[in-house]
């Protein structure tokens, strides 16, 4: 299902198609969505912004746990963020919570706080727990320590049920777009979605599925299967049984188009090797050409490790969001 339109209405016929293989890949998702029962179970204020403790239901008995952040000068309804993490402590350590439980003066870590820069930026931002992290994972991973995860075994668990741990975060990420347009703050016409290594993961997913997102910034992620999932060793969570007889992963990419698409990644990163990104968001360019959407794509590429960069990523989104 590689791409291979010449015109705009060729590809979105075939944009429906692999969309729906991709979700047949991930595992598919519920049929009907349960009710959210969302609640907020504590409030902070900070200097600049208001942070909120949320909860609401993914799945039967699968709460998901967040933090919505909204700016002091917030005009509502406004442009928000749903920010996505990557492997570590999970959601605190993008909204400046250090282990202990008190707060980073500066952005730290490497991914750099960005849901804090969101809001700097003066956007809202909601922050979720992606499964397996954090305030999501087992008794084990929790008597490991903070920066342990349990991607393993609830990975695993997913293989077993024909399902994906990428299929149940993007459902965790399009239920979150569900609790946002049950706030009044909130304008769903301008929503983005921005993640860092397996948060750029779920954030690329994410955007490619569920057309609601205007907007991906990718940090860290995007790349080839061929040079980086399939060439070098990842976390289990990285895996789709069986995408590769179907797609790459900027025919993937192609499923954004025309909406907009913001790629970061550094020169030093050793997972996702920079020339396999340079050549993947090449091949990206093609497909949005065909959908005439050349300028809804974006590449920076920074002279620094695995990390999330946030400067012309914000820039993009000020233009799109």
């Amino acid at each position: 299902m590689a791409f291979q339109a010449s015109t705009s209405v060729e590809a979105e016929g075939w944009q429906h198609n692999l969309r729906a293989k991709l979700v047949e890949l991930l595992g598919d998702f519920p049929g009907k969505r349960c009710e959210l029962l969302p609640r907020v179970t504590e409030t902070r204020e900070f200097p600049t912004y208001t942070r909120e403790t949320v909860l609401f239901q993914s799945r039967p008995n699968m709460t998901v746990f967040g933090y919505l952040l909204l700016p002091k000068d917030f005009e509502t309804p406004g442009p928000t963020i749903l920010c996505l993490h990557g492997h570590g402590r999970g959601v605190d350590d993008i909204v400046g919570i250090q282990e202990d439980g008190t707060m980073r003066t500066e952005y730290g870590e490497y991914q750099n706080d960005f849901a804090l820069q969101c809001v700097d930026r003066g956007y809202a931002a909601l922050a979720i727990e992606q499964f397996g992290f954090g305030h999501r994972r087992d008794d084990v991973a929790c008597q490991r320590g903070a920066g342990n995860s349990s991607c393993q075994p609830s990975s695993g668990a997913a293989f077993l049920l024909g399902q994906t741990m990428i299929g149940w975060r993007v459902y965790d990420a399009m239920r979150s777009l569900d609790y946002l347009s049950t706030r009044p703050e909130i304008d769903m016409n301008r929503i983005g979605v921005m993640g860092i290594s397996g948060g750029g993961t779920t954030t690329f997913y994410s955007a490619a599925i569920d057309e609601r997102f205007k907007a991906a910034v990718v940090s860290g992620y995007f790349n080839t299967f061929r040079d980086s999932i399939l060439s070098i060793s990842h976390c289990i969570d990285n895996y789709i049984p069986g995408v590769l007889k179907y797609a790459e992963m900027y025919d993937i990419a192609g499923l954004i188009a025309p909406r907009a698409m913001f790629v970061e990644s550094g020169t030093e990163d050793t997972i996702f090797p920079i020339d396999a990104t340079r050549f993947a968001f090449d091949q990206a360019q093609e497909i949005f050409r065909v959908f005439g959407a050349e300028d809804q794509l974006g590449l920076e590429v920074f002279e620094a490790a695995h990390s999330f960069h946030g400067v012309g990523a914000f820039q993009f989104l000020d233009q799109k969001l």
